[in-house]
Order: structure tokens, then sequence, then C-alpha cells
């Protein structure tokens, strides 16, 4: 990207143009993941492809729309699909988003994603918050970014927000919704990984296996921003009974689960006014 300073006030300076709320909560909706869309009082929406800098998804899932609007009393802005590393765009590009958000105004961030299951015991349906990472991406969204946003040795010894965590499990509950936590893995895609991969994986101590969500992470804990996050399990991987992925069973996995997790997320802003 050009100067990525230059980069964030061109585009913060479009969005306040258009004379909007400011946002309290950011929410990133992951694949087949839109439902919590329904539950805004929107202000206002764009497409990706109207916004200075912002990349266009290439995921065809993925709305590709940032949404401003109210859940309660609370202000929001969701992004309705993300950004990947696999789709060809740099880290800078993939969490420039969440940079928009901080300079909009957000405290809190959540985020959601659809990931395979490592951990035997978790199946096709399940939401699983996340509660540490392993990040096996071949870059850093901090690379190459001076200390103009924070500092760039980010600490990241509890990258998910404890008092996140507890309203998201309150949620869980508030729902019927049986709680269970996992240490999420991100790699690079979008090829799916070999049996020898996911025993691996396994092996150093993840429960589920994705392609996002991790740099935003990064890049939210360097910002200041507290944020949690919550996986869908779409395939289950065990690499003694693996059969081959249709990514339109991962979409349709997705999107029976979304309601609750529309729900769960709608009850942990509500707890946020």
């Amino acid at each position: 990207m050009q100067n990525m300073l230059a980069c964030v006030k061109e585009t913060t300076d479009f969005l306040k143009q258009h004379d909007l709320i400011v946002p309290r909560v950011g929410v990133v909706l992951g694949t087949g993941l839109n439902a919590l869309v329904e539950q805004i009082k929107i202000q206002e929406s764009f497409a990706y492809t109207e916004l200075p800098h912002f990349p266009d998804s290439t995921v065809e899932f993925h709305e590709g729309r940032l949404i401003f609007g109210t859940i309660g009393k609370v202000s929001i802005v969701a992004m309705q699909g993300r950004f990947h590393y696999y789709e060809g765009y740099s880290m800078q590009q993939v969490t420039f988003p969440i940079r928009i958000m901080k300079e909009l105004g957000i405290a809190y961030l959540l985020l959601s994603n659809a990931a395979g299951g490592l951990n035997p015991n978790f199946k096709k349906g399940d939401l699983v918050i996340i509660d540490d990472h392993i990040n096996l991406m071949p870059d850093s969204p901090l690379r190459g970014i001076g200390d103009e946003f924070g500092n760039r040795f980010t600490d990241m010894s509890q990258p998910y927000d404890r008092q996140l965590q507890i309203l998201l499990k309150e949620a869980f509950e508030k729902e019927n919704v049986k709680l269970k936590k996992g240490i999420y893995v991100s790699v690079m895609g979008p090829n799916l990984e070999t049996r020898a991969e996911y025993r691996w994986l396994r092996n150093i101590g993840a429960d589920m296996v994705g392609m996002s969500t991790v740099p935003e992470v990064i890049v939210a804990n360097q910002l200041g921003i507290a944020c949690a996050a919550v996986s869908v399990i779409t395939d289950e991987c065990d690499p003694d009974n693996l059969k081959p992925v249709n990514i339109a069973e991962i979409i349709e996995v997705a999107g029976n689960a979304d309601k609750k997790l529309s729900k769960i997320f709608y009850n942990t802003v509500i707890a946020l006014e």
C-alpha cells in the first residue's frame, strides 16, 4: 500500500463526509455469517468498491459491504465479509479495515469465522470461543509499519479480551448454547490440509484451523482495541476418517449456525450499552 497513515486518513475522511454515527463496536462477519445484519438498524452501507484504498472481496460468498448502524442503543460498524491473505492481498490490506474502524472510534471488536474442527469433541455446527491462537501465516500485518499506530512490538500475551469473553459466555448461556473454547490456528490457504498436517496441527495444540482472524486480532491489539472471536465449526478434520471437503456444505453448515451466532453477538453488543 501507499503510506499507511495517508491511506487511513483519506478513507476516514471520505466516510466522515457522510455524517455517520461514531461507532463504538466493530464486527467482522466471516464466511457464510450474515444474520446479524438483520438485527442492525442500518444508517448507511457502502460497497467495499466505493471506499478509497479498500480491497474488493474476491470470495463469492462474502457480501463485501461496510455497514453503519445501531443494535439497541449501541452504535456499530460491521464488515459483511473480510479480506484474506490467500486472495493475494498483503497483510496490510487484509487488516486495513481494522485501522479504519479504530480511527472512526471503535473500542470493541467482535470477529467470527468458519473453521475446521481438529478437536474430536468439536462437531459440525458448534460455536467455539477463541481462547488463544497459533499464528502460522507467513507474514505479519505489522511488518513495515512503524510506531505511528502503536508499539510495533505488540504484546500478545492476552490477545482476546477477558471481559468480552465473559460477555460472550453469558450470551451463550442466555441462548442455551453449549459453551466451548479452543485454540485457533491460522494458516495461509487457500488449499486445505493433508492428513499429516491435521495431525501435526492437533499435536501442537490447535483445536480448530482457519485462514483468517489472527491478522485482524494482531492489529486490534496494536491499536488497543478489546477484541473477542467465535469460530463456527464447519467440518471435522479427523485425519483417520478424512473425506474430501465440499465448500457448498461448509457454507450450508455456517448458515445453519448463523442465527445462533447472530443472537450471541446481538446479546454481547447489547451488554456493552
